[in-house]
């Protein structure tokens, strides 16, 4: 089964900034045992455009879907025989990365 991993920063009370080397052992090792199927990090909100083109024309907006304290920094797509297995990954992976892990299964 599939998973998105989604890594969680917060404005107020960020993560560490030199975890680099870490992430990249990890990632190394989601490789190795077969979970790693895509990751990335993502640019600051301010960097987002948010297009709604629901009605007559899109409408551009600048910014975030949404303000918050807390954002998507960067996601992972896993492969994992079951929760328990991403569950487990998750957890390592918020203390490599120093932040709040979302793990939600693909349907």
């Amino acid at each position: 089964m599939r998973y998105l991993v989604s890594v969680i920063d917060d404005k107020s009370n960020p993560g560490s900034t030199d975890r680099q080397p870490a992430i990249s052992a990890f990632n190394e090792r989601l490789i190795a045992e077969g979970h790693w199927v895509f990751a990335g990090g993502l640019a600051d909100t301010d960097a987002a455009t948010v297009i709604d083109n629901r009605g007559e024309q899109a409408v551009f907006s600048d910014g975030p879907f949404v303000e918050s304290k807390e954002y998507l920094a960067g996601v992972w797509v896993w492969e994992a025989p079951d929760l328990d297995v991403a569950l487990k990954l998750a957890a390592e992976a918020s203390k490599v990365c120093d932040r709040k892990i979302e793990v939600r299964p693909f349907l």
